[in-house]
């Protein structure tokens, strides 16, 4: 009954949806940013991830789907569990303006329809905020070095050296009459921009495993990390957690949830994409 109740009363408080639409490539997400400190909109709906005051607090990145459809299934909320998921940190937060991004009016009416949004209230075209050079460029850049950029901080795993924080996925390309034209296949990469000139922010290797080493005290006090190693390539960050775990552990379930407990937070708080995440078992102790 409370939910309900606190359903209705969201439906009802006034909430706008505004939404930009543009090619693929043009620059939306890039200029998202400005639009919503424009607007003074906190929320933003942008390829399958739910965006607030530059954190991803829900959802996923369709950009790290295997196939082209499944890229599409999630920019549009079509899996249950995602638009679930999207749908509640939408309705726990407050705000009065959400601005939601697509390719089409027609993929925006889907999205708000799928999130239970009202019809926006304006939609704002790509031309209206950028100029045909601009766009011109975005798309280009899109196309010789595949890179998408989604609007929160650059925050960076780094070493000795700054490095660009990216996550790459595979996307075949159709085309003609959805024939599967398995020669081109093209990588398109997950940018982070930093919307500051007055610098950026960084999060180093030390701090990444201590934030690490609380995740497992938080979710699994009786496990202890005993080492924490980083890299990366050209699919995005890899991170070994090595661990010692007490005798009659149920290791199945307890590390499986561990793992996915990590990649949640890690992503949820930083914006660093994880593409793989493994916990290492190095030591069985007595427990006592």
């Amino acid at each position: 009954m409370k939910k309900l109740l606190a359903r209705v009363v969201w439906r009802f408080r006034g909430v706008q949806t505004f939404a930009l639409v543009g090619k693929s490539g043009s620059g939306k997400s890039f200029r998202a940013r400005l639009l919503m400190e424009k607007y003074g909109i906190t929320l933003l709906v942008d390829d399958g991830l739910l965006i607030e005051d530059q954190r991803i607090i829900a959802g996923k990145s369709a950009k790290k789907e295997d196939t082209y459809m499944a890229a599409v299934r999630t920019a549009l909320f079509t899996e249950k569990t995602h638009r679930r998921e999207v749908r509640r940190a939408i309705e726990r937060s407050r705000f009065k303006r959400i601005l939601v991004l697509g390719t089409s009016d027609r993929m925006i009416i889907k999205i708000c329809a799928a999130l239970q949004l009202r019809e926006p209230k304006r939609i704002i075209r790509i031309e209206e905020i950028a100029t045909e050079e601009e766009i011109r460029t975005a798309i280009n850049h899109r196309n010789v070095s595949g890179r998408h950029v989604i609007p929160v901080p650059s925050i960076e795993v780094r070493r000795n050296y700054p490095r660009v924080m990216s996550d790459s996925i595979r996307v075949i390309w159709r085309r003609g009459l959805g024939l599967l034209r398995p020669d081109k296949t093209y990588e398109k990469t997950v940018v982070r921009p930093t919307f500051s000139s007055k610098g950026m922010v960084t999060i180093s290797e030390a701090a990444l495993t201590q934030m690490i080493m609380h995740c497992v005290d938080e979710q699994s006090p009786g496990i202890a990390v005993c080492r924490v190693s980083i890299s990366s390539d050209n699919r995005g960050y890899h991170i070994d957690v090595h661990v010692r775990v007490p005798y009659r552990l149920e290791l199945k379930g307890s590390i499986y949830s561990l793992q996915q407990y990590i990649v949640e937070h890690v992503e949820r708080f930083t914006g660093i994409m994880i593409d793989e995440l493994n916990i290492v078992i190095d030591n069985v102790t007595d427990g006592q």
